[in-house]
């Protein structure tokens, strides 16, 4: 491994692998929350009796699921396919917009959901930017010509 490799291990890989594990638990977390115990998600979230006969909760659930799953991935393999980080800024990315929606869309909110829901979307947004700099700034392996 080359100097500015392991420089690069030791600046950014504890941060990195702590993010990766942070949001796997938290997808995880969210994922069981909204599949397992939906009463108790529009409790907290909207102050109301659980009434979704959609199954829209249950869809961002499986979303949830989702990223996950990749965030996992990416956990276990980003130091040898680094690529994995700009899936994660992919995924973060796309959610930057829906909790913001969520929040202004939902009719009844609570104090939590307020907090929580506010400051969801910058976080994804930040996160996302995070990785993609943090990939940016890798070294790469030489192609051939």
């Amino acid at each position: 491994m080359s100097p500015r490799h392991e420089a690069h291990d030791d600046l950014r890989g504890k941060p990195i692998g702590s993010l990766l594990s942070s949001l796997v638990l938290l997808d995880v977390t969210l994922t069981i929350w909204a599949f397992f115990f939906p009463r108790l998600w529009f409790a907290a979230f909207h102050g109301v009796p659980y009434d979704d006969p959609q199954g829209f909760l249950k869809r961002c659930a499986a979303n949830w699921a989702a990223f996950a799953l990749f965030q996992l991935v990416a956990w276990r393999r980003w130091r040898k396919q680094p690529d994995w980080l700009v899936v994660v800024a992919g995924l973060r990315l796309s959610d930057i917009f829906t909790d913001w929606t969520y929040l202004f869309s939902a009719h009844d909110i609570t104090w939590f959901g307020r907090v929580a829901l506010f400051a969801v979307s910058p976080a994804n947004l930040a996160i996302g930017w995070y990785l993609l700099r943090t990939y940016r700034a890798m070294p790469r392996a030489a192609t051939p010509a």
